[in-house]
């Protein structure tokens, strides 16, 4: 007996069958449990022919064809109910606010980017000047013991 109760969408089906199963005592649709309630009834898996291997394959496919339906089902169920979350959270004045917020943080993150860059390039610019001003120190530094030797000559000659 086939059930046309509705499952939602989020809960699992289970089909079990097996060739084996098959006896000569029961009817086949008491013999193969099957729960489709999310396909159509023209799309419903008919019971297959026990005596045919061929009819038990293409049973099986069906009914794997069913599942990955159903599997398929229950993801585009999902996908738009966070499609529709998003698009009423995203026309909320609320959303509105926190794009802003966003944008706001962006700018100023974009600002202390560019400040950086800024600080950088005076850190090196000055880094440059200090580097120039001991050369010319050390160089004023020498240029003053040779004076000093030169008058200490001048001095012990006279």
């Amino acid at each position: 007996m086939i059930s046309t109760a509705r499952v939602p969408a989020d809960k699992p089906v289970r089909i079990a069958f097996s060739l084996n199963d098959a006896s000569d005592d029961t009817p086949p649709e008491d013999s193969i449990p099957l729960v489709f309630p999310e396909l159509d009834q023209q799309l419903q898996p008919l019971p297959p022919c026990h005596d045919s291997e061929e009819s038990m394959e293409v049973f099986k496919q069906h009914c794997q064809i069913a599942e990955e339906y159903h599997e398929v089902k229950k993801e585009i169920t999902l996908l738009e109910q966070r499609k529709f979350k998003r698009s009423s959270y995203l026309s909320s004045p609320s959303s509105w606010d926190y794009r802003k917020e966003l944008i706001a943080k962006l700018d100023q993150a974009e600002k202390e980017k560019v400040d950086a860059a800024e600080l950088v390039r005076e850190f090196e610019a000055l880094t440059e000047e200090n580097r120039t001003l001991r050369l010319a120190q050390s160089q004023c530094v020498e240029q003053l013991e040779k004076l000093r030797i030169q008058y200490q000559k001048r001095q012990g000659s006279s």
